[in-house]
């Protein structure tokens, strides 16, 4: 048991039915009598839909309906909500347009849902859409966020400008006050560029309508199939809570964008009634690419003041974000409390104040992407403090350490609204220094130069906050749902586990850590830990996984359950040893009376309480126990990062040569599956920097819309990179002392990229830092440099 416990990097129990193909994935399910869906999207990203002729289509073979926004509003339905209130600076609230599952009147983003076609195959659905007739009456389209607030163009009625909302956060007067003061302004301005998801699995969803039962039942590709059910029943109002069940099988990756409540899973259930059968719709990747909610997407000015020796005196911030055609479900809530509260970073900054104006573009809808709000944050922070290093004649890494938060100032309230309960920076960036050879660097450089090579180094000191929470603020602040988290430990007769969770895996590894918990908590054998999640039909009701949150809340709630577990063993085997209560030990899976040899296993005693012959008084039968846990605060693990490249001048081509991540996750479950995390966010954050870019053309179509346009990160684009997990400090407010791990590679690596190529090649550029834009931001510096 302890080679499988806790802190034990024990090979994933998962893998073995992916690497084998035998994973269930939501395309995979077959039912019978299923029936298949197809979309028909707007061509044009803003047009009013003047009619629709679907006499050709509806003639067509294998065709059992379509079906258009005028019977989605026939039959009473609502749409697609924002589950997060944020106010504007005034107190008023966001300006929420609405959000139909099938577009009605308007179509507002090229790939919005105009009419569905179901059909007996696939192909049939397919075609039959290419028959329905849309006459569009085209608007002209707001496509840049910088420029929609005066297009003069109206994306949704009554709401002047586009604005959302114009939201802000800190004080205002103190930060003016030391700007007034200060020795020293550095300015940046700044485009976080726009991502595709662009999990493995593309989005699908199967609803099936049981005309016998009355009742529904939703496969679908979701990281939180509980929030699903409560939307689709009681905003969309497809079905009555009780009487839908959501189901979300193996996930092939999520990455945020699987969070949301899609209109095509609402769609699926509502036609399945129409048609009296299952409806099936997966989408294709061009499909994935327009309707998939994309992430980040902000242009941003940001201004350090400092005094004379470099220290950070005031930070002042302004933010336009993009939330695409309309608010998805958590997207008011990512440029704002996901984002604003992170901008202290690790640094004792004494004012800070952001103010952030949301707008609606004729873009496909913008939320939480891998990191959600604090990528963008460390971007904005990090890039800012590189510049302040290069102004002051500093170190990057001396200007980072002269400003970091003291080991002993926690815990630290921020000027931006978070408290941070522990940490300790300077052991992660001395870790950084020593494993990236930092002081090797000028020599390296030389080398480089030798051979024509220009190599640069750039940092990246993040932080984040994981596990949203508690609900009791997040509430205050407009959260529309508590964000706790549930779990329960089920023994059978033999002593075999089932543990039950409300949070999701779609790659993360739940189903192994979760059993190395359990095992460790209850001296139970690893291999006897099953772990199910994902079917609400046999899971209490739970929150999800998102923002890094699956061990530190799900993970707290099922040490409560085992806590309830051996707190009812003690009980059982005090009687069974004739002992007092308060005399009973647990250790190790079993329950002794405190100094003497006598003992029961968990075994015996699970077998005792369900097999009750000798049971004491006032208890019930049985071993099985629910738990719940709202945390206090959220988590904050930290790091930093040390990026070392090399640009080719003739072609702009950059080549990552070292990439070095030393983090500050707390205490740590599975080591392996930590790095694993890190790799895969590291991954995501250098395609950011280098590759990835979503483009709109000033029509409002997506030229990125394909594989042939949208850069992947490939493993010949990226280094072995050198992870380490550091002792760490362990989180004071859950018992088992960790932190989220799942975003930290996204957050801290696009900043490092950034900043190492500015020091290459003496000049800032925006993501991505494809060769050609390297090439050109050279050639410009070569004619500044002649012509001086």
């Amino acid at each position: 048991m302890a080679t499988n416990g806790i802190g034990s990097s024990v090979k994933r129990k998962e893998d073995l039915r992916f690497i084998t193909g035998s994973g269930r994935y939501t395309d995979d399910i077959q039912v019978p009598h299923q029936a298949y869906a197809c979309f028909v999207r707007s061509p044009h990203a803003h047009a009013t839909i003047e009619s629709i002729d679907r006499s050709a289509a509806e003639a067509m073979p294998g065709v059992l309906g379509v079906f258009t926004g005028e019977e989605v509003a026939a039959d009473g339905l609502g749409g697609l909500i924002c589950g997060w209130m944020v106010k504007s600076k005034d107190g008023s609230p966001m300006k929420a347009g609405p959000h139909p599952i099938l577009a009605h009147g308007k179509v507002r983003y090229v790939g919005d849902h105009v009419a569905v076609v179901v059909a007996e195959t696939l192909q049939q659905a397919r075609d039959a859409a290419e028959a329905v007739i849309v006459d569009y009456g085209v608007l002209p389209a707001a496509v840049d966020v910088a420029k929609t607030h005066d297009s003069g163009i109206e994306i949704h009625a009554d709401i002047p400008n586009n604005l959302v909302y114009d939201w802000e956060i800190g004080d205002k007067a103190a930060t003016d006050a030391a700007f007034a003061q200060a020795k020293h302004v550095t300015r940046v301005e700044l485009i976080n560029n726009r991502l595709v998801p662009n999990a493995m699995e593309p989005r699908a969803a199967l609803g099936h309508y049981d005309a016998g039962q009355d009742a529904y039942t939703l496969y679908t590709t979701s990281q939180n199939p509980h929030v699903a059910r409560l939307v689709i029943s009681a905003f969309v109002g497809i079905a009555p809570e009780h009487k839908l069940t959501v189901i979300a099988p193996d996930v092939g990756g999520g990455f945020g964008s699987k969070i949301f409540i899609y209109a095509e899973e609402c769609v699926c259930l509502w036609a399945s009634k129409k048609v009296r059968r299952p409806v099936k719709w997966t989408a294709d990747r061009t499909e994935a690419f327009l309707s998939d909610a994309h992430g980040r997407d902000h242009v941003s000015v940001a201004e350090m003041a400092m005094d004379e020796n470099g220290q950070f005196l005031a930070l002042r911030v302004n933010t336009k974000a993009n939330m695409g055609a309309y608010l998805s479900t958590f997207s008011s809530c990512i440029p704002t409390y996901l984002y604003a509260t992170l901008l202290a970073g690790q640094y004792k900054t004494p004012a800070i104040y952001c103010d952030v104006q949301a707008y609606y573009t004729n873009t496909a809808p913008v939320d939480a992407y891998r990191g959600a709000g604090r990528p963008e944050a460390t971007y904005l922070l990090e890039t800012l403090v590189e510049e302040c290093a290069k102004d002051m004649r500093m170190d990057p890494a001396e200007i980072r350490r002269r400003n970091f938060i003291p080991k002993d100032a926690f815990p630290y309230q921020t000027p931006v609204a978070l408290q941070y309960d522990t940490g300790d920076y300077e052991p992660c960036l001395d870790k950084a220094l020593e494993l990236a050879d930092y002081a090797g660097f000028p020599e390296r450089r030389r080398q480089s130069e030798a051979k024509g090579k220009l190599r640069g180094i750039g940092f990246s000191a993040y932080i984040e906050a994981c596990g949203i929470a508690p609900s009791a603020v997040i509430g205050s602040l407009g959260a529309g749902v508590g964000l706790w988290e549930s779990a329960k430990v089920r023994f059978s007769h033999t002593g075999k586990v089932q543990v039950l969770t409300g949070t999701h895996s779609h790659g993360q590894g739940h189903e192994t850590t979760f059993a190395q918990l359990v095992a460790s908590k209850l001296g139970v054998a690893y291999e006897d830990v099953d772990v199910i999640h994902g079917d609400t039909s046999k899971t209490t009701v739970g929150m999800g996984t998102y923002g890094s949150r699956s061990l530190a809340v799900g993970g707290e709630a099922l040490v409560k359950a085992c806590d309830k577990v051996i707190a009812k063993g003690k009980k059982i085997a005090a009687h069974l040893l004739e002992a007092s209560e308060q005399d009973i030990v647990f250790q190790d899976g079993n329950f002794s009376v405190a100094g003497t040899d006598r003992s029961k296993s968990i075994g015996e005693i699970v077998f005792a309480a369900l097999v009750p012959h000798n049971y004491p008084a006032g208890l019930e039968p049985g071993m099985e126990e629910t738990a719940y846990y709202d945390p206090a605060n959220f988590t904050y693990p930290s790091g930093v990062y040390i990026c070392e490249l090399e640009v080719d001048p003739d072609s702009g081509v950059v080549e990552i040569q070292k990439f070095t991540a030393v983090d500050d996750f707390g205490n740590v479950i599975n080591p392996m599956i930590v790095e694993g995390q890190v790799h895969g966010g590291l991954a995501q954050g250098i395609g950011q920097a280098l590759l990835e870019n979503a483009v709109y053309d000033e029509s409002g179509q997506l030229i990125s819309a394909s594989y042939m346009d949208y850069t992947m990160p490939r493993a010949d684009d990226l280094p072995s990179f050198v992870v380490h997990t550091t002792a760490g400090t362990a989180c004071t407010h859950n018992s088992l002392g960790v932190k989220g791990c799942g975003e930290a590679g996204a957050i801290g690596s696009p900043p490092a990229v950034m900043n190492a190529i500015a020091d290459a090649i003496g000049t800032r550029i925006s993501m991505p830092a494809t060769p050609e834009k390297v090439w050109r931001a050279l050639q410009k510096t070569q004619l500044a440099q002649a012509a001086e």
